[in-house]
């Protein structure tokens, strides 16, 4: 005669698969990822390991910036590239020059309304100074270059490592970035 299966079974039994399961999860997503921030999009928390696998390019941006044009080729890149695995990110910061004065809605205008932005946006972080938030503290240490000014950019490969630093006055669209860009979508 078979034994009835009860819940605290079934529960005993896919335990060890559920903890081998998390334990990989996290395991998969690089130590840089580890963060959650919220979208500006919403408000709503989003944990960056969502990313895991991708190419990324991040971004601090500024919305009242001479190089605030630039969110048009970062757009472009994205578009572009999408499909081989980039993804553009975009974290708002009021560090230099007080060029990003405005509050979530304000800054979610600019991006969405005025450039069209639609890459991931996230709400206003500091990337330098005392309340570095740890994303770019880790990318700053990683590349020992932290962000001069607004809309300086981190190359990061699949595994979660940056490749590549470029200063704010690289345009997206420079042959310098194109080309890193696309050695790191062919790297698998």
């Amino acid at each position: 005669m078979k034994r009835p299966f009860t819940l605290i079974s079934v529960i005993a039994a896919l335990a060890p698969a559920a903890a081998l399961a998390q334990g990989n999860s996290s395991a998969a997503c690089p130590a840089l990822l580890r963060h959650t921030i919220n979208r500006l999009q919403d408000d709503k928390p989003q944990a960056l390991c969502q990313y895991s696998g991708k190419v990324l390019l991040v971004v601090n941006t500024a919305s009242q910036c001479g190089y605030t044009p630039q969110y048009k080729g970062l757009d472009a890149l994205h578009a572009k590239y999408a499909a081989q695995g980039l993804v553009v990110m975009g974290f708002p910061a009021n560090d230099f020059g007080g060029q990003e004065p405005g509050d979530a809605k304000k800054i979610a205008e600019t991006c969405f309304n005025f450039y069209g932005v639609q890459f991931p946006m996230f709400n206003k972080i500091s990337v330098v100074g005392a309340g570095t938030h740890p994303l770019y503290a880790a990318l700053a240490k990683a590349t020992g270059q932290a962000p001069q000014w607004n809309f300086h950019k981190y190359l990061v490969d699949r595994q979660g490592r940056v490749v590549a630093s470029f200063a704010s006055e690289v345009a997206p669209l420079d042959k310098k970035v194109i080309g890193q860009l696309e050695s790191t979508l062919a790297q698998r």
